[in-house]
């Protein structure tokens, strides 16, 4: 098989309980850096792929915003 490198641009919201702007925004961003491989054999089988590293490059928290109580 030929090997590739793909980038991937993800976006994710994650509501986060702490003491403020600067805590949510760091405490956010480094335990959400790492995704695993979700593939599992039988789809590296059946489509003929085998992903060999998956590398956080880039992580940044571009807007915070506090929720009101009942939010």
């Amino acid at each position: 098989m030929k090997t590739f490198r793909v980038s991937l641009v993800k976006s994710y919201s994650v509501i986060i309980e702490a003491e403020n702007e600067i805590n949510a925004k760091r405490l956010s961003e480094f335990f959400t850096g790492d995704i695993p491989d979700l593939s599992e054999e039988k789809h590296c089988e059946e489509y003929k792929f085998s992903i060999t590293e998956i590398e956080c490059v880039g992580n940044d928290a571009v807007y915070v915003e506090e929720l009101e109580e009942d939010e």
